[in-house]
């Protein structure tokens, strides 16, 4: 199981920028999903969550401004992140949860120009 995330860069304070996240080897339909953060010297923060058949929840630094999705056909996990701010600068993550195994991504960089 892999799990590889792209679309991180620099973003402006108030814009917007997607996250993807190519998963390979399950399907994203058969696991609850997340999406995480880190910044430098701080725990990994979840910020948004898909579980299987629940709608989806955030953290409340975020909520409001990202969206968490996935795409079975392309088996991607999203992250759609708009009105940024400085403080979502962070390494962002995703994960994929079952009974018994857990899988995670390397991350990806997102910095916020103000």
């Amino acid at each position: 199981v892999q799990l590889a995330e792209s679309g991180g860069g620099v973003v402006q304070a108030g814009g917007s920028l997607g996250l993807s996240c190519a998963v390979s080897g399950l399907s994203v339909s058969s696991v609850d999903v997340f999406w995480g953060r880190q910044e430098p010297g701080k725990e990994r923060e979840v910020v948004a969550t898909l579980r299987r058949g629940s709608s989806a929840t955030y953290a409340d630094p975020v909520k409001g401004r990202f969206t968490i999705s996935s795409d079975s056909a392309k088996n991607t996990i999203n992250l759609q992140m708009t009105s940024q701010k400085p403080e979502d600068a962070a390494i962002y993550s995703c994960d994929a949860r079952t009974l018994g195994a857990y899988y995670w991504g390397q991350g990806t960089q997102v910095t916020v120009s103000s």
